[in-house]
């Protein structure tokens, strides 16, 4: 009898985790960079091009107190874990109408040291494609380019790094 009640109950387990692994959502593929006005600090960049790396996209603009707290962070992990397979891709979308000058991002990505790709996003295209609301934002993406992670706002710092080192160890996606 205790056997049969080990064996339903290991069944019973079982089944839960089926489900409950069924009913896990994908995590969703990760959009396409649209609608850039500009590529700032380097060439026009694709997800496509980029699948097999970690991909952190920096939604922000330089007038943002939130954003320019987040900067030190976010030029910390472009410069800590570039060379092991992370980009990092600011989308500067204006809250202003001044925030539209090529000329006024040019500058402050001087003044803040931004090392990184910068796509000027005035027209909001990327921003509406990630479904984004907030200054700053954080998305992460992984090696096979769908989106696992996403923070608004500051803070989460050590939790965002413990992602990216967790993502970065992951493999490569099979060559399709």
């Amino acid at each position: 009898m205790k056997s049969l009640i080990n064996t339903l109950l290991a069944a019973t387990a079982l089944s839960a985790a089926s489900v409950a692994a069924m009913a896990a959502p994908m995590a969703p593929t990760a959009p396409e960079f649209t609608g850039i006005d500009k590529w700032l600090n380097g060439d026009p960049l694709t997800m496509r091009q980029l699948r097999g790396k970690v991909v952190l996209v920096d939604f922000w603009t330089y007038t943002c107190i939130n954003c320019v707290r987040t900067l030190p962070y976010v030029k910390s992990w472009h410069e800590k874990f570039k060379d092991q397979g992370l980009v990092v891709v600011g989308v500067h979308t204006p809250e202003y109408p001044f925030e539209r000058s090529t000329d006024n991002v040019k500058g402050a990505i001087k003044r803040f040291g931004i090392p990184y790709a910068v796509a000027q996003d005035n027209q909001y295209a990327t921003w509406n494609a990630y479904g984004n609301r907030y200054w700053p934002a954080v998305y992460l993406i992984d090696k096979q380019g769908r989106v696992v992670y996403q923070h608004f706002g500051e803070g989460e710092y050590a939790q965002t790094e413990a992602k990216i080192r967790a993502l970065l160890a992951e493999p490569a996606p099979a060559a399709q």
